[in-house]
């Protein structure tokens, strides 16, 4: 059986639940790339455009990691979730890009689109086809694997929910899962703030029957369908929580929008945001992260 390689990037953080109990399930062996570091993000930065975001330069920094160890790559393209909404550009383009920057590469991919009826279901038996597995055999993997993965969504949101009870002083972290967890990026304000005792909830702690009312309190209309959940769940949130903060990527498109639409709609809240283009030092996000606590627990408004 050959291995398929997953970059540990972008939609990596939005569907490893997924594609993991799939693969699981048919029993096809997979490898991941390791957590980012400077020489991972060195080697994507030398592929990128100097207009990519870090999380682009980022996941480039994976593909190089992880291209000799494997028999496949796995690149979805995703286009659309919902008929009248988007994901990011960046989304839409990773297959031809990889395609086009690593022509030896061997792609397993499927493909996203609602708006032309190419639902994530038909994506995954066309996956299992092409791993050499039958109808049958890749419907009932993918059923379960959708099984944990809805499961997996209910505890994060249930997880959300017992934290407001904590005694702690809260925070909500709003960003992209790609960008929270990523090693160079939010990971490090994680730890920190682990380390100054401080309950964290994370912006995909939330249901999506939550995220469709929240989310008319910021806009009756999002474009970007991942955005929808950072908007609502800061709705939902801000005004149970100590303090929020921001995390993006520069130069996001759809967070330049977002980010500021937060921001407008903040009222009493407490943000702050944090925008990496590169992976800054340690002692100025700490710095401001000292700051931002301090004015939390001082009752200053930002």
């Amino acid at each position: 059986m050959k291995t398929v390689g997953i970059p540990r990037g972008l939609l990596y953080y939005y569907y490893d639940t997924l594609w993991k109990a799939f693969f699981d399930s048919l029993q096809v062996p997979y490898i991941i790339s390791k957590k980012s570091n400077l020489n991972l993000l060195k080697k994507g930065q030398e592929k990128a455009v100097d207009e990519a975001c870090l999380a682009l330069k980022l996941y480039l920094g994976h593909i190089e990691d992880i291209k000799d160890q494997c028999d496949y790559i796995l690149i979805p393209r995703i286009f659309s979730l919902e008929k009248q909404e988007q994901v990011c550009t960046n989304f839409n383009c990773l297959y031809d890009l990889i395609h086009t920057l690593y022509p030896n590469i061997q792609i397993l991919n499927y493909n996203i689109d609602v708006k032309r009826h190419h639902y994530e279901k038909n994506a995954f038996l066309k996956l299992g086809k092409e791993l050499g597995f039958s109808l049958l055999e890749s419907n009932r993997a993918y059923q379960l694997a959708k099984e944990i993965e809805q499961n997996h969504q209910k505890q994060l949101a249930k997880r959300g929910q017992e934290k407001l009870n904590s005694t702690k002083t809260k925070i909500l972290l709003v960003g992209h899962p790609y960008n929270i967890h990523d090693a160079l990026i939010g990971q490090r304000i994680i730890t920190y703030l682990q380390q100054q005792n401080i309950e964290i909830i994370y912006s995909y702690e939330i249901s999506p029957e939550l995220v469709d009312i929240y989310i008319q309190k910021i806009s009756p209309k999002v474009h970007w369908t991942p955005s929808k959940t950072l908007l609502a769940a800061f709705a939902y949130y801000k005004d149970k929580v100590d303090g929020t903060i921001i995390i993006s990527s520069f130069p996001c498109g759809p967070d330049s929008l977002t980010n500021e639409m937060m921001l407008r709609k903040r009222q009493q809240a407490k943000v702050l945001l944090l925008t990496f283009e590169d992976v800054n030092s340690d002692v100025a996000i700490i710095t401001r992260l000292e700051s931002f606590l301090d004015m939390l627990k001082g009752g200053i408004h930002l």
